[in-house]
């Protein structure tokens, strides 16, 4: 009897190890699915975009004939505005100015957060924690938190359709753990049925291509001698300041979830002396550094866009 009982603890001894494992990469493994779901399925997707002071409803269509992305957002409340995108063009149409189209394939718009990732490059800078299960827009779900392991940026709580794969919700959540932004999905679908509405965007009547001048450059006159790791310089530019013949060298800078730019100028009399501005997830710091104004600003807390600015120095 002795020795039944000691198999059975150890057998549930190892259960419970193997389990401890598999919930460990758990989390690694839904983020994968997560992503390789949002690439490859044909959806139709309505949620709320909740802020302090708003919710904006939208909806968010996707489809893929072959090798070409069809994606459409629809703002459902005020003015009309959409954005769509055909391949490598993506068009935008707002309130009060003429609708334009650029190359691109990114969409610029309050799209539901964590789609098309590359977990491949996260993983590096963010840690995957598995919380558990939850209930969201009627279906059962897993809750993951992203959560970045040098504490310099924000983190997510996301809710991953344990059908679909597809995330459901998302927070966006400060370094004090204060909600900053919630994506709550309120219906979706999935359905091939999407494939020819959306290839239909083909014959819509939209602007050309906007050429744009290039402004791209190879060297500027400053570097920025600290940031979180993972952010690497997408773009580095010099052009004249709107409206003023002050030219502006700017860099932007993305970690594969969150993006912010650096831009400095030669100090005038409407420079910004000092300045710190946070207005929900974007932050603005400004100072005046060697006779030059340096402006970091983008999706990152504000102390860590005080210690990129602090961290500016010029060649």
């Amino acid at each position: 009897m002795k020795k039944f009982l000691a198999s059975v603890c150890a057998l549930l001894s190892l259960t419970a190890s193997s389990f401890a494992l598999a919930d460990e990469t758990s989390a690694e493994a839904l983020i994968y699915k997560m992503s390789a779901a949002s690439e490859t399925l044909n959806y139709e997707m309505s949620y709320v975009l909740i802020r302090k002071s708003s919710i904006e409803p939208l909806v968010y269509r996707q489809a893929n004939d072959n090798d070409t992305r069809f994606a459409q957002l629809l703002y459902l409340s005020g003015p009309v505005r959409e954005v769509i995108r055909r391949g490598g063009e993506v068009s935008y149409i707002e309130p009060g100015i003429d609708p334009f189209t650029i190359a691109s394939d990114k969409m610029v718009a309050p799209l539901m957060p964590m789609l098309n990732i590359n977990p491949d490059k996260l993983k590096n800078y963010y840690d995957f924690v598995k919380v558990g299960r939850a209930r969201e827009a009627g279906a059962p779900s897993e809750v993951v938190r992203v959560v970045p392991k040098d504490g310099q940026r924000y983190s997510y709580i996301v809710w991953i359709d344990e059908m679909t794969a597809l995330p459901l919700r998302a927070d966006l959540i400060d370094r004090d753990g204060e909600i900053i932004e919630q994506y709550r999905t309120v219906s979706y679908s999935i359905s091939d049925h999407l494939i020819p509405i959306m290839k239909g965007l083909e014959k819509a009547t939209l602007p050309e291509v906007v050429t744009l001048p290039d402004s791209s450059v190879d060297t500027i006159s400053w570097n920025a001698d600290w940031m979180p790791k993972g952010f690497i310089s997408k773009k580095m530019q010099s052009h004249p300041l709107f409206g003023s013949d002050r030219m502006v060298e700017s860099q932007i800078y993305a970690d594969g979830l969150f993006q912010f730019s650096i831009y400095v100028a030669p100090e005038d009399d409407q420079s910004l002396k000092r300045q710190l501005v946070r207005q929900g997830r974007r932050t603005l710091q400004s100072a005046i550094i060697n006779k030059h104004e340096v402006i970091v600003v983008g999706d990152i807390p504000p102390r860590t866009a005080q210690r990129i600015l602090q961290s500016v120095t010029f060649h």
